[in-house]
């Protein structure tokens, strides 16, 4: 096969994994494991070890058992050391995002890309039944798990 055939065999098979992609439901995609909930009296620094810990770039804010804000690995950057807060003793209420977007399980991952993308964050709170039970990033169009998921889903249609 000549060069330009391997590159449109190529972005081919990017486009189909793409699309297969963004068309699965947001509960195929979500991080459960990676979830990582905190009270709004946590602290900054507290959560920040949270977050380390599970190598994830947000916590959900949570008050009996309802989602109350996100704090992400920006808010750490740019609502606490670039203002000049300690992190020892800020609370994540104070600089937490209020009431954050959120989406359903059973909407498309494409669609809450398209949320992220419009509204400028990098973190969507997944919440079923009023509470939370995922998160979804923008980093998980990039995962590798998810492209060997859809590799095998694209596999499974061609054998029925």
């Amino acid at each position: 096969m000549k060069a330009a055939g391997k590159l449109k065999a190529a972005r081919t098979f990017h486009r189909e994994i793409g699309d297969a992609m963004f068309s699965q439901r947001v509960k195929s995609v979500m991080q459960r494991k990676k979830m990582l909930t905190a009270p709004p009296e946590t602290t900054v620094s507290e959560a920040a070890r949270l977050m380390a810990k599970k190598n994830v770039g947000a916590v959900m804010v949570v008050e009996e058992e309802r989602l109350v804000g996100i704090f992400t690995e920006r808010d750490v950057v740019i609502r606490v050391i670039a203002k000049g807060r300690d992190a020892q003793t800020t609370r994540l209420a104070e600089v937490m995002t209020a009431a954050p977007t959120t989406v359903d399980p059973d909407k498309t991952y494409g669609h809450a890309l398209l949320m992220m993308h419009e509204h400028g964050f990098r973190h969507v709170p997944v919440i079923e039944n009023g509470k939370p039970v995922g998160i979804v990033s923008a980093r998980n169009a990039l995962d590798p798990e998810m492209e060997e998921f859809v590799s095998e889903a694209r596999r499974r249609e061609h054998i029925r």
